[in-house]
């Protein structure tokens, strides 16, 4: 594709970001994580951290909890995401990343690494992006972003 120059400044970063997700999802796909939901990786950063339960979770990714109990339904259904009973309250379902959840995050992870070291000017890109966000997200800046 070829892009002029005055082509405006949101369709640059949404077509650099459809670019990376695509390619992000081919490089999955290659490592057996073809069935990926397009929300899976928003989850995925969540629970990488620690088991939530399903409320906490929709509510770290500004969620309702219908929305967040369909993606999490879909994941433990292919087989990334577990339930578990909660230690302290056995009505509570916990939630966490089942092996092969924690292999695609790992995998995903290893891609964002690399194809960070690929970017031109790669630190002076990132605080650039780092200072857009701050910007954008308010105070504290948030640590997980809800699916678009």
């Amino acid at each position: 594709m070829v892009l002029s120059t005055d082509t405006d400044i949101g369709i640059l970063l949404g077509l650099a970001y459809a670019g990376f997700v695509d390619e992000l999802r081919a490089d999955l796909a290659a490592r057996g994580f073809a069935d990926l939901g397009p929300s899976y990786g928003y989850v995925f950063r969540v629970l990488g951290d620690g088991e939530r339960s399903l409320s906490e979770l929709a509510g770290l990714l500004g969620m309702t909890l219908p929305g967040a109990g369909k993606i999490v339904d879909e994941m433990e259904a292919r087989g990334y995401v577990e339930r578990h009973p909660d230690a302290s309250d056995r009505r509570v379902k916990q939630l966490r990343l089942s092996p092969r959840g924690r292999a695609a995050l790992k995998a995903a992870q290893a891609f964002h690494r690399r194809f960070e070291r690929r970017l031109p000017d790669g630190p002076a890109l990132r605080a650039a992006l780092e200072g857009l966000a701050a910007d954008a997200g308010g105070e504290p800046a948030p640590r997980y972003v809800r699916p678009l």
